[in-house]
């Protein structure tokens, strides 16, 4: 089974972007994250005419929202409103595996403002009380069984996952306070970071580039905001990673670049 994760930056806007990737890559299963747009304005039609025709959305007008489409069938577990904001920032299927159905959860974490300072900054504050409620949720079993998170969790949280730990040290997305933050909710669902699996920590590795450098992939200062975990029960089964990096480089393309895992499970 072949799992795509990819914050999209408005589904309707690179919906040709994403034509191009599932004809030409054709995942499974494809969880966007930010395709602001309500549920009833959601492309349903586009992913139908593409042989995706099992759609779950959580959506949300303008901001935020997440999505679940799948050639194989779906099941809509929930729909979780973490920190009460009544934001689309969650959604919980189950897929029908090879080895049995997989739980896939599909994040979109709050990106936190710019000041990691939580008495100037209710964005960052939300942003660490997230991941403190999705800690205790792990904690409480989200991992046990076949189990895979994906999504935008927006921070990246080993050296290599950016491009100078030094200079992004006080930038939100690799500030200590919330690697160790994100550090703990990989703990509590003794989740196994699968991107890592296959690239070495003390190798760069990166999902994100600023829209605001003048040659990306000259300057090349990527940040890993994008990710996929597996619980221990998945964790034998993992094939192959494939992160997408020429997708940045598309016409008018998402700052976010397709993360896809392979999984003989």
């Amino acid at each position: 089974m072949k799992i795509t994760t990819w914050n999209i930056n408005s589904v309707r806007l690179r919906m040709p972007l994403v034509a191009h990737f599932l004809k030409t890559r054709a995942p499974d299963v494809l969880c966007l994250q930010e395709t602001k747009c309500r549920d009833a304005e959601f492309p349903m039609k586009d992913f139908t005419a593409l042989g995706y025709t099992h759609v779950e959305i959580n959506g949300q007008k303008g901001y935020h929202g997440v999505a679940v489409v799948s050639k194989k069938p779906l099941r809509l577990i929930e729909k979780r409103d973490f920190c009460e904001k009544g934001d689309a920032r969650h959604i919980a299927v189950e897929v029908e595996g090879n080895g049995g159905p997989i739980t896939l959860h599909n994040f979109y974490v709050p990106a936190g403002g710019d000041e990691p300072d939580v008495d100037i900054n209710a964005k960052f504050a939300h942003k660490l009380s997230f991941l403190d409620e999705m800690k205790a949720w792990g904690e409480n079993g989200a991992a046990k069984g076949r189990v895979a998170l994906v999504g935008d969790l927006n921070i990246a949280p080993l050296e290599h996952d950016v491009w100078s730990h030094k200079q992004l040290l006080k930038v939100v997305s690799h500030t200590p306070v919330e690697v160790e933050k994100l550090t703990n909710v990989f703990k509590a669902g003794k989740w196994i970071d699968a991107m890592r699996h296959f690239v070495p920590a003390d190798e760069k590795l990166y999902t994100w580039w600023s829209y605001r450098a003048a040659d990306w992939a000259a300057s090349n200062r990527g940040r890993r905001l994008d990710h996929i975990l597996v619980s221990e029960a998945l964790g034998g089964g993992l094939k192959k990673l494939d992160v997408l990096t020429e997708a940045r480089g598309w016409e008018r393309p998402s700052d976010h670049v397709p993360v896809t895992i392979e999984l003989s499970e």
